[in-house]
C-alpha cells in the first residue's frame, strides 16, 4: 500500500509540474550530510578485526545514500591503539572501534564490554548484551565517559598464545614475560607471570627480540598473518581469558545525540551487520589457518588441567578483590556471572553434547 501510494503521488506530481522525473525520496532530501572519522585500535594488517570498522562505515554510507560517511583509520594514524576511548570521549574523533578491556587501567569494569577470564562465549555474550540486560548496564557505565557503546564484532573463543617453551605445569609460568590482556595479566601475575600489554602491531618484534617470552593475540588467522609461528613454536589453547572477545563501536555522546533518529538507527544496524561479518570471517578463516600453521611446524598444545584449575582459582580471587573495592565493577559482575551460571548448564546439555559427538564422529569417519 505504501509503495502504491508513493508511486501514485509521484506520478500525479510529475504530471502537474509537466515534468518526466519523479522527485527523490524525502529521506535523501532532508537528511544532513555528515563526515565522521573512526579511530581503530587495530592495525590494517589484522584485517579480520580491523575490517569491522570498515564494514560499519560501508553500511552507513550505503544505507543513507552517501549522506552519512564514516572514514576508518587504523591504529596509530590518528591516535595510538590504546587511546581510542580517550579520543572519542574528548571528541577528537566522533567514533572509535576498540576492545574495551584495553582500558582496564582506567577501570576494570570496562572489561565486561569485551572479555573477562572464564566468562561468556560468543553466543552467551550476544544473549547477555542484547536480551539479558547487559546493554543497559554497560550503557549506564559508558555514559560516565561521554560514550555510547555498541557491540561491533566477535572473534569467537581465542587461543592461549605462542610460547617459546612448553608449559607443563604451574611452575613453568613463573617469571614468564607474557603479552596478554590486562585482566588476564592480573590473574597470571598471581602465579608468577610478568604480564605485558602491547598493541597488536608491536607484538611480533617484541617476541622476535626476546623482550617477551610468549604472546597471545586472537587466533590462527590473525596469528598467522602476524607471523608469530616464525618466532615461537608452541601454540596453546584455550584462551580462557577470552571465551569470546566483543569488539565495540564507541560514539561520542554529543555527536550521537546530534544525529537524526534515522541516522541513529542506521548506525545501530550497521554495528550489528559488522558484528555478523566479523564472526563469520573468523569462523571461515580460523580452521584453514590452523591447518596451515600445524603443517608448517606449529606444535598445538592444551594447557594442563592443573594450570587451568590454578588460573580459575586465581580468577575468582581477583574478582572477589575487585568486587570488594569497586561498586561499579560489582554491579555488573554480579549480573554477568549470574547470567553465565544459568547459561553453562544449558550449553552442557545441548551445545556441548552435540559438539563433542560431532568432533568424535568426524574424526572417526
Amino acid at each position: 500500500m505504501q509503495r502504491r501510494s508513493f508511486l501514485k503521488q509521484a506520478t500525479l506530481g510529475s504530471v502537474a509540474a509537466g515534468a518526466a522525473t519523479v522527485a527523490a525520496p524525502a529521506f535523501a532530501q532532508d537528511a544532513p550530510t555528515l563526515n565522521w572519522r573512526l579511530a581503530s585500535s587495530f592495525p590494517r594488517s589484522a584485517d579480520a578485526i580491523y575490517s569491522g570498522g570498515e564494514d560499519l562505515a560501508k553500511y552507513v554510507s550505503e544505507a543513507t545514500g552517501g549522506k552519512f560517511n564514516i572514514r576508518a583509520f587504523p591504529a596509530g594514524e590518528i591516535v595510538p591503539a590504546l587511546q581510542v576511548l580517550d579520543a572519542v570521549q574528548n571528541a577528537t574523533v566522533e567514533c572509535g572501534h576498540s576492545a574495551s578491556y584495553y582500558y582496564y587501567g582506567k577501570d576494570p569494569t570496562f572489561s565486561f564490554d569485551a572479555a573477562v577470564p572464564f566468562g561468556l562465549n560468543t553466543r552467551q555474550m550476544n544473549a547477555w548484551v542484547m536480551h539479558g540486560g547487559g546493554m543497559e548496564l554497560l550503557r549506564e557505565f559508558f555514559a560516565e565517559y561521554n560514550v555510547v557503546n555498541f557491540p561491533c564484532g566477535y572473534t569467537g573463543t581465542q587461543m592461549g598464545g605462542w610460547f617459546r617453551n612448553e608449559i607443563k605445569s604451574v611452575d613453568d609460568l613463573k617469571g614468564l614475560k607474557f603479552r596478554v590482556s590486562a585482566f588476564a595479566g592480573a590473574v597470571l601475575s598471581r602465579l608468577g607471570v610478568v604480564p605485558q600489554q602491547i598493541a597488536g602491531g608491536d607484538i611480533y618484534p617484541a617476541l622476535e627480540k626476546g623482550t617477551i617470552d610468549a604472546a597471545e593475540w586472537i587466533g590462527p588467522y590473525d596469528d598467522e598473518k602476524l607471523g608469530f609461528n616464525k618466532v615461537a613454536k608452541f601454540y596453546y589453547t584455550p584462551g580462557w581469558w577470552e571465551g569470546t572477545l566483543q569488539v565495540s563501536l564507541y560514539v561520542n555522546q554529543k555527536a550521537y545525540d546530534g544525529l537524526p533518529k534515522h541516522y541513529q538507527a542506521v548506525l545501530a544496524n550497521a554495528a550489528a551487520h559488522a558484528t555478523n561479518m566479523m564472526i563469520g570471517t573468523y569462523d571461515v578463516e580460523n580452521p584453514q589457518a590452523l591447518r596451515r600453521l600445524v603443517a608448517n611446524g606449529a606444535q598445538l598444545r592444551s594447557f594442563p588441567r592443573d594450570v587451568m584449575d590454578a588460573c580459575f582459582k586465581e580468577s575468582n580471587a581477583v574478582y572477589a578483590e575487585l568486587a570488594g573495592s569497586n561498586a561499579k565493577f560489582k554491579k555488573i559482575y554480579d549480573h554477568y556471572m549470574a547470567f553465565r551460571d544459568t547459561q553453562i548448564p544449558w550449553f552442557r546439555v545441548a551445545e556441548n553434547n552435540f559438539d563433542q559427538y560431532m568432533s568424535g564422529a568426524v574424526g572417526r569417519r
